[in-house]
């Protein structure tokens, strides 16, 4: 889809909460139904996409940007990074622990800008880190496009079932000193 609405992309803040909780909630869903277990996605969603999750995260340092649309800046995707919590993480790594865009805007301009966004803010950072579901190829196809490799598997909990994921890492290009 080229003829995307004007849009912008921002750093998000404790009080975009609820946007995040809401967009990370719809995307959830609107990937998944049919494909993990109903209940599970419920649960999930009311525990790890809730505002109080995405408010305590902020408060621990993750950093979130919001991909908003006109009119009025509706929030149609985000992005959020954090100190690792894959296993497989080193020393100088970063978790992009949710990049979530509304199906609707996926696979535009604003996709990609929303991850350079993302990639543009590592400074000092060596790797850039993240989990998918191991069957979500589109995903995937973003991933690899966007210079991420795969590097191990993991299993990933959606509410109360597991499910297998990808560990992927993109290498960051080291910022030179000034």
């Amino acid at each position: 889809m080229d003829d995307i609405p004007i849009w912008r992309i921002r750093q998000a803040g404790p009080d975009d909460a609820e946007a995040l909780s809401l967009i990370g909630s719809a995307t959830f869903l609107e990937s998944f139904a049919g494909i993990v277990d109903g209940s599970g996605i419920v649960s999930h969603c009311v525990h790890q996409h809730s505002a109080e999750t995405y408010r305590a995260y902020l408060a621990k340092g993750a950093k979130a940007w919001l991909a908003e649309v006109e009119p009025g800046h509706a929030p149609v995707g985000y992005a959020m990074v954090c100190a690792p919590e894959l296993e497989l993480a080193q020393e100088g790594d970063l978790e992009l622990k949710r990049i979530y865009m509304l199906s609707r805007y996926q696979g535009t301009v604003l996709a990609s800008a929303l991850m350079q966004a993302v990639a543009a803010a590592t400074p000092g950072h060596t790797r850039l880190l993240l989990g998918v579901k191991e069957d979500n190829h589109r995903a995937l196809s973003f991933y690899a496009k966007h210079g991420f490799e795969t590097i191990g598997t993991r299993r990933f909990d959606v509410g109360g079932k597991t499910y297998d994921d990808f560990v992927l890492a993109r290498v960051l290009t080291p910022v030179p000193a000034q």
